[in-house]
């Protein structure tokens, strides 16, 4: 039986328009199955922790900024832990800002010198951005008596997307790749209250919170903090999280 062009192509648009929604709806909410093939796939990149307990890590990319002490100051208000990636260019004039965190039980990573995608850059200059920001946060580190040999080292990639060439080189310079598996998107999208809903609708044991230092990070945290001390969550720094989990483990042994 032959149908009339007009319902073929109605039918083919369905189509690609169904699927174009499940794509974006699987990048802005990527299902628990997904995550896990990920971390299957790529074990050297950290997207989620295997853990029953309710513990999950909240990292904080792209400060310091005029924002991160109000920031500090929401989640040592609820008892809350976190990792911030910083960005080395935006250092000078906020270490004081750094020695804070530090000293109130939060942890830094590097997030590369500059806010640009750092699939972009070649070996070289990825090697040298991830040293001199390192140069800086040993530093910091140093200026408040931290022992150095202690501390684990993360990097997370500008915008978020590795390469095989930086799955080779990263660990090499004794860092671990961080990514996430809960990311509200709040770079590009400033609706606190949408991106609170997200990070509350994607939260299960184990997750990364991905999110950024931006002015309105400030009520999105305020809302999501509280509720998940409510659910039973505790809400930690990468290392803390990494101890915790069978990642952790796996990784000493290999």
């Amino acid at each position: 039986m032959l149908y009339p062009p007009s319902l073929n192509l109605s039918s083919i648009l369905i189509v690609l328009f169904s699927s174009l929604f499940l794509c974006i709806y699987i990048f802005y909410k990527p299902p628990a199955w997904l995550i896990n093939h990920f971390q299957r796939r790529w074990p050297n990149v950290l997207f989620h922790v295997s853990t029953d307990q309710k513990i999950v890590a909240l990292t904080i990319d792209d400060g310091p900024s005029l924002h991160t002490r109000e920031i500090q100051a929401v989640l040592d208000a609820h008892g809350a832990k976190a990792t911030f990636f910083i960005i080395g260019s935006h250092i000078p004039g906020h270490e004081e800002t750094l020695r804070q965190l530090i000293l109130n039980g939060h942890e830094l990573g590097n997030h590369a010198m500059y806010d640009e995608p750092s699939r972009s850059l070649s070996t070289v200059q990825l090697i040298r951005q991830i040293k001199d920001v390192d140069a800086q946060l040993d530093h910091i580190y140093e200026s408040v008596r931290c022992r150095l040999s202690s501390r684990l080292k993360y990097f997370r990639p500008g915008s978020g997307f590795f390469t095989v060439q930086m799955r080779r080189t990263v660990p090499g310079l004794g860092h671990r790749i961080v990514l996430g598996d809960i990311y509200p998107h709040d770079a590009q999208i400033p609706f606190w209250r949408l991106n609170a809903r997200h990070i509350l609708s994607m939260v299960r044991p184990g997750g990364i919170i991905v999110c950024h230092d931006r002015r309105w990070t400030l009520p999105m945290l305020s809302v999501v903090m509280p509720e998940l001390r409510r659910r039973g969550y505790r809400v930690v720094t990468v290392t803390e999280l990494l101890s915790l989990g069978s990642n952790f483990h796996q990784t000493r042994a290999s």
